[in-house]
């Protein structure tokens, strides 16, 4: 009985010391919570400021100069090493603070898009990565480790992360993020599987009405492909698509058209059926060249975007500190739509999240002149500080002592 007793005493006292423990480190975390908020904060006015030049000064695809130079000026600034022409591209960077692993990787994004400029919100993504890269300074300092802010360029439609990843950009890295504007908030997304088609069909041209018989209308041949994609798209799964413009459809309408060209993107949910929807496009145009006569010519971009593999262990650090900043977050809705990002490359080799921050009401569609507005409007600067917020007090969750083996555990048997 009394050593059975005293088994139980020292049972107690060990659990009141683990209660007090946990008590200490809830109020630790809490306290260096409330100064991160506090630090971005006192960087408001410049993070507005850099997010608005960059909002004012769209660059497209790999042509990111201004915005590049900028995000970097203001890391270097406040003490970051900077690596810049990060895996050959001109206008990717690095920039790290702190010494070896554990290494988290906060990633921005900043090119624009075609006609709409920052119909994306990218100012945004790059803006937040750099804040949070800046307040998680003394998070580095206090709990070992570094942080790295990647700028990643090119994200619409060509590629960028997927070069980096290439090039083993992501290979020393423990964790990475990235947080994208949106109309909601959310801490995990479904994104699709895509392949890059380009085609074009050569015909004969003749005059559209006087010798029209010795033509061969290469506009006919993609307008017969278009329509037996529309007829595919009944038969394939529910949250794939296909979807492409024509880039030439000939030069005048009194002229056969003796060329067409079109651009297509192809989604699926993975690898595996994006690989048999790419063959049951290519049939649409095999098809369409056999039933015209105009000869086809296709190329497949070597640039394939990956599904997002989300790291539910990351996912639910971020939604305790998007709550804690007020928001509401919701799960993600299928019928909200899909998309693609090169993100998901980034997260088959390192384990990431791309949650989504609300900037607009949900009638605000994103890739709109709309949308656009949003990200330099008040609600968008709001936005840019609770990203940049919850992304440094999640880089303070992952260094954590023991979370980032769970964080590893999840992505190696995900």
């Amino acid at each position: 009985m009394g050593s059975s007793s005293k088994a139980k005493k020292g049972d107690i006292k060990r659990g009141v010391r683990s209660a007090s423990g946990n008590r200490d480190t809830i109020m630790h975390m809490k306290s260096l919570k409330l100064k991160i908020r506090d630090s971005v904060e006192l960087q408001r006015p410049q993070l507005i400021q850099l997010s608005l030049n960059i909002h004012a000064n769209p660059e497209l695809a790999f042509q990111e100069e201004k915005a590049s130079a900028w995000l970097t000026g203001y890391l270097e600034q406040n003490g970051f090493h900077i690596e810049r022409g990060t895996a050959g591209l001109a206008t990717a960077f690095q920039a790290s603070y702190g010494q070896g692993r554990p290494a988290v990787a906060l990633l921005a994004e900043y090119d624009a898009l075609p006609e709409l400029g920052h119909g994306c919100g990218h100012n945004i993504i790059g803006v937040a990565a750099v804040g949070a890269g800046v307040v998680s300074k003394p998070i580095i300092d206090q709990l070992g480790g570094s942080v790295v802010v990647v700028g990643t360029p090119a994200e619409e439609g060509l590629g960028g992360k997927i070069d980096m990843v290439k090039a083993g950009v992501f290979s020393n890295l423990d964790a990475a993020m990235i947080i994208h504007p949106n109309s909601l908030n959310m801490v995990t997304i479904e994104a699709l599987a895509c392949s890059t088609l380009d085609v074009e069909f050569f015909g004969r041209p003749a005059h559209a009405a006087g010798q029209t018989h010795k033509g061969i209308n290469a506009l006919e041949a993609m307008i017969l492909a278009f329509t037996s994609i529309n007829s595919l798209r009944q038969h394939i799964k529910g949250e794939a698509r296909i979807h492409g413009i024509i880039t030439d459809g000939g030069q005048a309408p009194n002229i056969v058209p003796a060329h067409s060209a079109a651009e297509f993107l192809v989604r699926a949910a993975d690898t595996e059926y994006l690989a048999e929807l790419q063959d049951k496009v290519l049939n649409c145009f095999s098809g369409a060249s056999v039933a015209s006569g105009a000869r086809l010519e296709y190329r497949w971009r070597d640039k394939i975007y990956a599904p997002m593999k989300n790291n539910t262990t990351m996912a639910q650090l971020f939604r305790q500190n998007l709550e804690l900043l007020g928001r509401e977050v919701v799960p993600f809705d299928p019928s909200f739509g899909f998309g693609s990002t090169d993100m998901g490359n980034v997260s088959q080799v390192v384990p990431g999240i791309h949650p989504t921050i609300a900037i607009a009401s949900t009638d605000v569609l994103m890739h709109t002149p709309e949308f656009a507005a949003a990200a330099a409007s008040e609600m968008g600067h709001e936005g840019l500080i609770d990203a940049a917020k919850a992304m440094a007090m999640t880089v303070a969750d992952i260094l954590q002592p023991g979370m980032l083996d769970k964080i590893r555990q999840e992505f190696r048997h995900a």
